[in-house]
């Protein structure tokens, strides 16, 4: 049976790869001769002499300074088409507690399973309750490849599939790359968190797609160990970072020894510095929200980054970061700071609907039945 990829298959990842990059500039080269240039991927791909192209180094500095690493597009044609045909199959034995990456489990998904989580936990903020919040140490980087390719392996039977991904995961975007930005705005990542310094076999590139597939199926090794070993009715993961809830801060404690006790089978450590236990009725920082007693808020560090972007970013930016921040901001108790945000889009020029929910360019016929402000 052939189990090599269609020429329709190969279109749809590529709808599905240029719906947030087709503006870019190897989004548009490709785009010039569309057809031609999936024909020849295609080939490529039957014919086994694909190989990924150069990559795209530079670092951004919003939350905090961080390399990212862009794969050429028709790279990331190729890591779509891998995804839509093996992930489903790996997304089945997740357990619904695992966020990111997944589809309709992004940051609001993880903020309201954590929510629901917290409300059972202390029975609607009527008890008491603790919680343990860790993330993983240095994470994309310390991931050793060779202990995914374990896992992938066992479910891609398919043979020419299991080569694709052992040649995408595998692939050191090291050796063809392209390095954009000063030396001095490299310096600023420290090398303990660059994949430029990581050892053979370890790190991925923070950036791709394949990339945060690749660390779900590490990390599904955690979350089974924890819903299953540790047997801990309220926990929820984002990417790297875990919530358990209890109790008991001395059960809390033994979660935490048998975490630390597991993960060195995956690689992989805590970052002690980032390891807490408190009481939940102080806020759980978790996925961009802070869950407190009766509210979601918008973390305040978020809130100072928009109105600081609001203010400094080009004009022709000014209503994508204003209506990108109240997205977030409406779905938490956080009408004042919406209201913020309306004011910096109106002082740059906006509308902005009644109920601070979206801005508008002043002129444009506004596109919901809201009256604008």
């Amino acid at each position: 049976m052939d189990t090599s990829p269609t020429f329709p298959e190969l279109v749809q990842a590529y709808f599905d790869c240029r719906r947030h990059k087709r503006t870019t500039d190897s989004a548009l080269r490709f785009e010039q001769r569309l057809e031609q240039n999936l024909s020849a991927l295609h080939e490529q791909l039957l014919d086994g002499s694909y190989r990924p192209g150069k990559s795209i180094c530079f670092v951004i500095t919003r939350p905090k300074p961080r390399e990212v690493w862009a794969a050429q597009f028709r790279d990331r044609i190729v890591h779509h088409l891998l995804y839509n045909r093996i992930a489903a199959r790996f997304q089945a034995r997740f357990i619904a507690d695992s966020c990111a990456c997944i589809p309709g489990r992004g940051t609001l998904y993880a903020a309201k399973r954590l929510e629901a989580k917290i409300r059972s936990q202390t029975q609607n903020w009527s008890r008491a309750g603790y919680f343990l919040k860790a993330d993983l140490a240095n994470f994309f980087v310390s991931i050793d490849k060779r202990l995914v390719w374990f896992r992938l392996a066992e479910l891609i039977p398919e043979d020419w599939w299991r080569n694709l991904a052992a040649l995408i995961l595998f692939h050191d975007p090291r050796e063809n790359v392209e390095v954009r930005g000063s030396k001095a705005l490299l310096k600023t990542v420290p090398r303990h968190k660059r994949l430029m310094e990581a050892p053979e076999y370890h790190g991925l590139p923070i950036g791709n797609l394949s990339s945060q597939f690749f660390a779900n199926v590490l990390l599904d090794s955690l979350d089974q160990h924890v819903k299953h070993h540790v047997r801990a009715r309220h926990y929820v993961r984002y990417v790297d970072d875990i919530v358990l809830l209890s109790e008991s801060p001395g059960w809390l404690l033994g979660a935490l020894d048998s975490i630390e006790r597991h993960l060195p089978g995956l690689g992989l450590a805590l970052n002690p510095r980032k390891t807490v236990i408190q009481p939940i009725a102080r806020g759980v920082d978790f996925a961009g929200y802070v869950i407190k007693p009766w509210r979601r808020e918008v973390r305040r560090r978020s809130v100072r980054t928009a109105l600081a972007r609001m203010e400094t970013v080009p004009p022709e930016q000014t209503l994508a970061t204003a209506n990108s921040y109240m997205g977030l901001m409406r779905h938490a108790s956080a009408r004042n700071d919406r209201a913020r945000i309306a004011n910096a889009a109106r002082r740059r020029g906006h509308c902005v609907a009644t109920h601070f929910t979206k801005a508008y360019k002043r002129g444009h016929p506004a596109q919901s039945r809201e009256d604008l402000a």
